[in-house]
Parts: structure tokens; C-alpha cells; sequence
């Protein structure tokens, strides 16, 4: 890898006026022979004003994060040795009112360099945490303090942004709550899903290593993805995305293998695995554990509450590779946010949720023991905690509840609330972004073009502040992808919710719009943190005016 490149001088004078002229871009993020315009940097002038101009509300929130390697228990008298955030599993939640400016000291002990990536918020760009492209990263035994105005209320979470740093345990939730909530609850528990290899199997690093050694092409017969077996359930499934909501008897032991069949030898290699719900193909990565709040289903974290009370459920996904179907045994869910912008609250009965997506949910709270039961979808295990607000014994850690196989709206069935739907207006410019790759040689990408970090600008997908922009997922591959936008939330569709994080079908096309409103460099990636790290990912960057 190249240590010097337009990248790293960029960042030697980080807050100069642009990037310089850079290779060309079409609009489909592809090189052309014309000069692309300059872009504008992440620090300068136009990123600073942005800042100004957001709501104030005159108060500071410090907190220190210490990204640190050490032991962590999962419960069951399962301690692993990781890297966290002080320690904790999920990283200690970070709660602060909209308005108020963040101030996040992070000191990194660990024997690598790090960052802190602030997912699902629109913030100063070069806050952003994603080196090289808005900052550089911060070095073993290095330190640097994030601090940003947290404008806009809702659930969000924060992970680094260095490989695959995410699949360890440095994550935790950011709760930036609204200071005139119009929603009426009693309690609230935050539930973060967790997919987990790390200091059990091996480490992420070793897991990409063996995944992107790639596949024998002659092992399959679909199109190149390389995973026998993988795709006999998508007749039929491309026009689910659009349906109103699914009552799906789907079955809760899709690919019960959990791996196994060929391959079992490879202790990071899943096969097998197949889900309805995902079009086919489950997933890559062969996980020991799936955990909620950081416990194993032996040792399940538990809610106290009272019987007839109102619980907001704020459920985030920080797994590398894993969708969850997420259920309260014994309940129905009120669906209320998606990615931390509100719904027209739509019921059911379970969620599919996707790495990277937040959902939050109301639910009333029945008298006894229940079973929250993360179900890795096509995985054949899941993750498990406990509401007890009442006597009673508590279920096994195999509980599958019938919940699972209720009704589970899909995003784009969702409705965005009167006050944060995109005003009707045509896009000014549009990004068609086609999802290349496959697992034979785990070469992922965008319109066939494999990221470099290094080289993030080459071909940048570029907007200009003010513009309606249009972004069309287009996936030519053989799994599913949670393709996620930093800085901005876009609207599915021309009627669907707000997100900033979407599942996209395999062979589907999900179009996304936003408004280019927060100037700076930005990464779209897919948050499979595997194939993102692995090519999967893109710049959306502004011109200069």
C-alpha cells in the first residue's frame, strides 16, 4: 500500500479549500476523459458554516472513550479476550439532548491506529471518523477529541471506521433525545445485536483473510457467488420489498446448519445458510455467538419492568454480517422510528433488521416472562434477552417465539411522519450505483470498481450543495446488502421512510433521494463490514461552487 498519495497530502493540510482536481466522474460514478471539479474539503470554510448554522443549544456534553484491548465477559462463563471502549460490551451509552455539542475525547491504547465513527448522524464532515478520507487515524498511543453539534434527535451508534475494527466489541449506542418528544412512554431499554467471532474463533482480520482468499468457482451454480445451495428460496421474492407488510409463515430454522455442510472445516466460512426474508444467501461469516446487550443466550440480559407500562424499544444492529428478526414473545410492536427519524406508527410482529439499521418500536408490557429473541436470519441460532415484569420462569435460551413468523413490514412499506417527508421536487442529479462481486473471489464493489481508502477521491460520485440527489442501488449480485450514507438521511422512494441504512435484494433496485445540505466528503458503503473493507464502498463528494 502507498503511504503517500493525493489522500495523505490532502490530510497534511487538512482545512485548505479543496482537494485539488481529480480524476473524472460520470453519473454513474464511473472515469471519464473530462477533469472532475475540485471538491471541497472536509474542514473548510463551507463544512464550518454548515456547523454555525445548525441549532445551538449552548450546552456541551464531554465524554472520554477509551479504546482499549482486554478481556470482556459474555456471559455463561464465556470471557474473551477483544478491543473495547473502556472495557464495556456495548460500549457505556452516550445520551445527550438535540442541540447539544458532543465533545468525545478519544485515547486509543490499543496496538493499532483507530477512529470513532458517529453512525446516522448529519455532522461537521470532518468529525466524520473515516480515515483518510475526513481525518487521519488516530495512532496506538495517540488521542483526538470529536466535537460536534448533535442536531437531530433519534437512535444512533458508534464504531470505528479502520478495517474491520467494527466486528470487535468497540462499539456503543448514542441516544440524542428530543427536547419536546411527542411520543408518550413509560420506560425505555436501549437492545444492541451483536454477531460474534472475536477471541472465540479467531479474529476479524484472520476472517477477512480467509474470506477474501475467495472460493472455488467450480463450487456453484449461481452466477458466480460460490456458496452451494445458496439461492433455492428467491423464486418470487424480488417484488417483496414492495409489499405492504408480511404475514410470512417463514420458519425459524432457515438454514438451521448454522455452516455446516461443505466447508466446515473453515472456522470463518459459512455455508448453507438461506433466508426468504434476504432473497437467498444468509450471510458469509460462521459466528460461535449472537448476543444482545453484549450477554449470550446462556447469561441473557434482563429489562425490569411493571406490568401495563409503555416500554420504547430502541433496537440497533452493530453486527458485521448478520440481519437479525427481532420479537418480544407474547407481544405486538408498535413501529415508531426507522434509523432514528419518525413513522406513521405502523404494527407487528416482529422486525428484520438489517447491520447498521435502527428501529425503535412501543410495546405494552404483559404481567410475567418473556423472551426477546434475536433470530439470526438464515443462521439457524439467535441472540436472547429477558422482560420480566412478573413472576414466573424464565424461557430456555432455544426459545423461538411464534412472533418470529408473524407480520414483518418491510422498510419500504414504512411511512415517514408528516414533518420529516422530503418535499416533492425532481432530482437534480442522479448516481446509478450498481452492486458488483461475489463470494468465488469476495471482489466486491461498486459499478465494478474495488474502493481504495487511500485513493477515496479517484472517482468521487460529486453533488453540489443545494441539489435533490437521487441514488439508485442496483443490485447485480447474488446476496443482500445494507447499503448505508454517511452525513445524510434519504428517503426510500418518493413516499417511504427516512434512513440512512437499507437492505437491497438481491436483483432489486431500491432508489433513495436527500438533499445536499451537509457539504463535505462522504462515504456510501455497504455495511456488510466485510464487503465494504473488501471494495464495497464509494466517495459522495461535494464540488466547489
Amino acid at each position: 500500500m502507498n503511504t503517500l498519495n493525493r489522500r495523505s497530502v490532502l490530510l497534511a493540510g487538512l482545512g485548505a479549500a479543496g482537494a485539488g482536481l481529480l480524476t473524472a466522474c460520470s453519473g454513474d460514478g464511473q472515469g471519464s476523459a473530462r477533469p472532475a471539479p475540485t471538491l471541497l474539503s472536509p474542514s473548510g470554510p463551507a463544512v464550518a458554516a454548515t456547523e454555525k448554522e445548525r441549532r445551538h443549544s449552548g450546552r456541551e456534553h464531554r465524554v472520554r472513550l477509551t479504546a482499549t484491548a482486554g478481556t470482556v465477559d459474555l456471559g455463561a462463563g464465556k470471557a474473551v479476550r477483544t478491543w473495547s471502549f473502556d472495557g464495556a460490551l456495548p460500549g457505556k451509552e452516550i445520551r445527550l439532548t438535540a442541540g447539544d455539542t458532543l465533545v468525545a475525547d478519544l485515547a486509543n491504547h490499543l496496538p493499532q491506529s483507530t477512529s470513532v465513527h458517529w453512525h446516522g448522524l448529519a455532522l461537521r464532515n470532518d468529525m466524520d471518523g473515516v480515515p483518510p478520507v475526513t481525518q487521519r487515524a488516530v495512532a496506538a498511543g495517540g488521542s483526538f477529541t470529536y466535537r460536534y453539534v448533535a442536531e437531530t434527535p433519534g437512535t444512533y451508534w458508534f464504531h470505528p471506521h479502520v478495517g474491520v475494527q467494527l466486528d470487535r466489541g468497540l462499539y456503543g449506542p448514542l441516544i440524542v433525545e428530543d427536547p419536546h418528544e411527542p411520543l408518550r412512554y413509560d420506560d425505555e431499554w436501549v437492545v444492541v445485536l451483536d454477531d460474534w467471532l472475536d477471541g472465540v474463533t479467531g479474529t476479524p482480520d484472520q476472517a477477512l483473510a480467509a474470506l477474501q482468499r475467495g472460493m472455488d468457482h467450480g463450487s456453484s451454480s449461481h452466477g458466480g457467488n460460490g456458496k452451494t445451495g445458496a439461492h433455492g428460496d428467491m423464486d418470487g421474492m424480488q417484488g417483496m420489498a414492495g409489499m405492504p407488510g408480511m404475514d410470512m409463515d417463514a420458519g425459524t430454522d432457515m438454514g438451521a446448519g448454522g455452516g455446516m455442510g461443505a466447508g466446515m472445516d473453515d472456522p470463518f466460512m459459512l455455508m448453507g445458510a438461506t433466508s426468504r426474508l434476504l432473497g437467498g444467501d444468509a450471510g458469509d461469516v460462521k459466528y460461535p455467538h449472537y448476543l444482545i446487550n453484549g450477554r449470550v443466550p446462556a447469561a441473557p440480559a434482563t429489562y425490569q419492568g411493571k406490568p401495563g407500562r409503555k416500554l420504547r424499544l430502541r433496537i440497533i444492529n452493530a453486527g458485521g454480517d448478520t440481519a437479525f428478526r427481532v420479537a418480544l414473545g407474547g407481544h405486538r410492536l408498535t413501529v415508531t422510528h426507522a434509523d432514528g427519524y419518525p413513522l406513521t406508527h405502523e404494527p407487528a410482529d416482529a422486525l428484520l433488521i438489517g447491520p447498521g439499521e435502527r428501529y425503535d418500536a412501543l410495546v405494552t408490557l404483559g404481567d410475567g416472562v418473556f423472551p426477546l429473541v434475536a433470530l439470526a436470519e438464515g443462521k439457524g441460532a439467535a441472540g436472547l434477552a429477558l422482560v420480566r415484569t412478573g413472576s414466573g420462569r424464565a424461557p430456555s435460551a432455544a426459545v423461538r417465539p411464534e412472533e418470529l413468523n408473524g407480520r414483518i413490514p418491510t422498510a419500504s412499506a414504512l411511512r415517514p411522519a408528516e414533518d420529516v417527508r422530503l418535499k416533492a421536487r425532481q432530482p437534480d442529479v442522479t448516481h446509478r450505483i450498481k452492486l458488483t462481486g461475489g463470494m468465488a473471489k469476495y471482489d466486491w464493489a461498486l459499478n465494478g470498481r474495488r474502493f481504495d481508502m487511500n485513493d477515496a477521491d479517484a472517482h468521487p460520485f460529486a453533488v453540489e450543495g443545494g441539489q435533490r440527489v437521487r441514488l439508485e442501488f442496483v443490485n447485480s449480485t447474488d446476496m443482500w446488502h445494507p447499503m448505508h450514507l454517511h452525513g445524510h438521511t434519504y428517503q426510500l422512494g418518493t413516499n417511504g421512510p427516512r434512513k440512512d441504512t437499507v437492505i437491497v435484494l438481491p436483483g432489486a433496485t431500491v432508489t433513495c433521494d436527500f438533499d445536499a445540505d451537509n457539504p463535505g466528503q462522504w462515504l456510501i458503503h455497504c455495511h456488510n463490514a466485510y464487503h465494504g473493507e473488501s471494495g464495497m464502498m464509494g466517495l459522495l463528494a461535494y464540488r466547489t461552487a
